[in-house]
């Protein structure tokens, strides 16, 4: 892990890359930023989470780092080990994770709940679209108070790099942190009343197999009796309506992805 601190005092604003080790658009968006050598009006911490995993080109090497929070200090597991150390650097902060995804292309942001933090910060980010967690953390960061979560979009782009540094120049202004200055508006901001807020219910599990397909998209909705998937050519049905969230063939190993529901829009929090 590599911490990089910005400004004078204790940072209480943090980012954290590369969670997993085969999404380098955090790293590059942190080191871009770095480079730039930006002032700051307050101090933040920037950090590079699991370097060896990066280095190797491979999402972890002996666990999930994304669900072995809160770890362990001192554990024989790289991750277990390192998740200790990550949650104690953001600990009080005030927290963007940086991920990307296999399954939609397009900035997504996500929270555990809606609270007063996703109520301040998810609007100022350019983000299409927004997922309530609820209680699937999973071991994740996201469990975390005052944690918001970005997928910058498809898994090793350079959009997805791209995006990233938008999404943490908007994160950082919109915590005080720095201006947002003209050259990080290609991802504009979108109107609150625009983006959809889904919440999820429940992981959709994955049957063993060999070869996988998926049939639907992401947030559009599918109906009961619909095959949404496949298993060696075996279609998979919907046993009910529901909202696709980070459905993919393969970005998990055991789930396709989760079942939502529609909830409102962003700019429905402010009478929430």
């Amino acid at each position: 892990m590599k911490v990089h601190e910005l400004g004078e005092g204790d940072p209480e604003v943090a980012v954290v890359g590369g969670i997993h080790g085969d999404e380098p658009c955090g790293p590059l968006a942190i080191k871009r930023l770095l480079a730039e050598e930006p002032s700051v009006d307050r101090p933040v911490k920037l950090i590079i989470a699991n370097e060896e995993a990066l280095e190797a080109g491979e999402r972890y090497l002996d666990a999930d780092l994304n669900r072995v929070f809160p770890g362990e200090a001192g554990a024989e597991s790289h991750e277990h080990a390192l998740a200790a150390a990550v949650a104690r650097e953001v600990e009080g902060c005030t927290t963007l994770a940086l991920h990307s995804t296999q399954s939609y292309e397009d900035p997504i942001g996500a929270v555990r709940s809606v609270d007063e933090v996703a109520k301040e910060l998810c609007p100022q980010l350019p983000v299409s679209v927004v997922v309530e967690t609820d209680a699937n953390t999973d071991g994740r960061l996201i469990q975390y108070p005052r944690t918001v979560e970005v997928e910058c979009g498809l898994q090793g782009t350079d959009e997805a790099a791209e995006n990233g540094y938008e999404l943490l120049r908007a994160f950082l202004a919109a915590t005080g942190v720095l201006p947002l200055g003209e050259e990080t508006l290609r991802l504009p901001v979108p109107d609150p009343d625009e983006v959809p807020v889904f919440r999820i219910r429940r992981p959709i599990p994955k049957p063993e197999g060999t070869e996988y397909e998926v049939y639907v998209d992401n947030f559009e909705i599918v109906t009961a009796g619909t095959a949404f998937a496949a298993v060696d050519d075996e279609a998979v049905y919907a046993e009910e309506d529901f909202y696709p969230v980070l459905l993919s063939p393969y970005g998990y190993a055991d789930i396709f992805g989760y079942i939502s529901e529609q909830i409102g829009t962003v700019g429905n929090w402010a009478t929430a």
